[in-house]
């Protein structure tokens, strides 16, 4: 997970579900299951779909983005103000809930890492 001189080398993390958001860069924040080892400082690529990629197709990079805080919690501490930084600035912490355990398959009480970002 760090940076390396060949962009090739530095971990992909999908925004697949919020591909606009990063785009526009309004999304700053993210919540992932796993991601443990992921730490202040390193630099991740953005990508479109990282996995279950069909033969032929390619990874999309996004860009590139630093972790500036990592934390783990329980899914339910999210704030409003955190999903705003997830780029759902109109959906209240409950509809985020709701939406991130539908897609996830979990439940409101499961540990999340939340991983702040920078785009470099």
């Amino acid at each position: 997970m760090y940076r390396n001189r060949n962009k090739d080398s530095v971990r992909n993390i999908s925004f697949a579900i919020t591909t606009e958001q990063f785009k526009t860069r309004t999304k700053t924040v993210t919540r992932r299951l796993g991601w443990k080892s992921a730490k202040p400082g390193n630099h991740l690529m953005g990508c479109k779909k990282c996995r279950g990629l069909k033969p032929g197709e390619a990874i999309e990079r996004l860009g590139e983005i630093r972790i500036v805080s990592v934390r783990q919690e329980p899914l339910f501490m999210i704030t409003d103000e955190d999903c705003a930084k997830e780029g759902f600035p109109g959906m209240n912490r409950i509809s985020f809930v709701d939406m991130f355990c539908a897609h996830m398959h979990c439940n409101a009480n499961t540990i999340v890492t939340r991983i702040e970002y920078e785009y470099v």
